[in-house]
């Protein structure tokens, strides 16, 4: 697998297509607005450095590389970029008409319950609003509007739930803003969890991280009928430690 490295911050290369990259980006970092810095600059860098790279994308030079969909700096995972404006509007109308399944996976404050019914999968239905909010005002200030994300319980341990989850709506901080309404806060959430917890994991278990990783995109490929995947191939390490040593 081909990798970014900057410094000791290395981003795996998932997939490669005409016009369009796929990134396993890591949390802490933005995808766009810091020139040099950003994700898409660390691409563009690559790509002028791997030939191979640049003969499967074949990248219009005066687009550049540009995000096709959204990834919070403080949330890894699968990100597509885009290398010239067909590819870009190719992918972009599927996003925009809720034609792609995301999938993400977070650890969450607590044991949350398990769905009733039969069904392996619930869904959070708290309606919000455009604005974001924070810990006080999840729900966010003004209309709100009719938000759903499903989750699905993977594991638990004493202290946590690793949870899988995917947003049906797409209200800005959708994920953590829901989370933190079950009373199950994403681990590490400045913005919308306790402080207190955040500050305790930094210095006791050198977590520093927003737990909440964007696992896979489904989606239509040019020139293929069906939907692919682009999957990272496991979810972060200091996720994955920070569960695996609260049993």
């Amino acid at each position: 697998m081909t990798t970014i490295e900057r410094e000791s911050l290395q981003i795996p290369v998932i997939a490669v297509g005409k016009g369009w990259v796929a990134v396993d980006k890591p949390a802490g970092i933005t995808v766009h607005n810091q020139p040099g810095r950003d994700l898409c600059a660390l691409v563009s860098a690559l790509i002028e450095k791997e030939p191979e790279i640049q003969r499967q994308m074949d990248k219009d030079p005066d687009f550049g590389i540009n995000p096709v969909h959204r990834l919070d700096k403080e949330t890894s995972g699968v990100i597509l970029l885009a290398g010239d404006p067909k590819t870009f509007r190719f992918f972009s109308k599927q996003f925009e008409t809720r034609q792609v399944k995301k999938r993400y996976v977070a650890v969450l404050h607590g044991r949350l319950e398990n769905p009733k019914g039969d069904d392996s999968w619930g869904t959070w239905h708290w309606p919000l609003a455009k604005s974001a909010g924070g810990r006080r005002h999840p729900q966010g200030a003004g209309r709100r509007l009719p938000s759903e994300t499903r989750f699905r319980i993977l594991r638990r341990s004493p202290r946590y739930t690793l949870v899988e989850m995917e947003p049906l709506t797409g209200r800005k901080h959708q994920i953590r803003r829901h989370a933190k309404i079950s009373g199950h806060p994403v681990v590490g959430d400045e913005r919308y969890g306790s402080t207190r917890s955040v500050n305790y994991l930094r210095r006791h278990l050198a977590f520093d991280r927003l737990a909440l990783h964007a696992r896979s995109l489904t989606l239509h490929l040019q020139m293929e009928k069906d939907p692919e995947t682009l999957e990272t191939l496991e979810i972060p390490q200091a996720m994955q430690a920070l569960f695996e040593n609260n049993l």
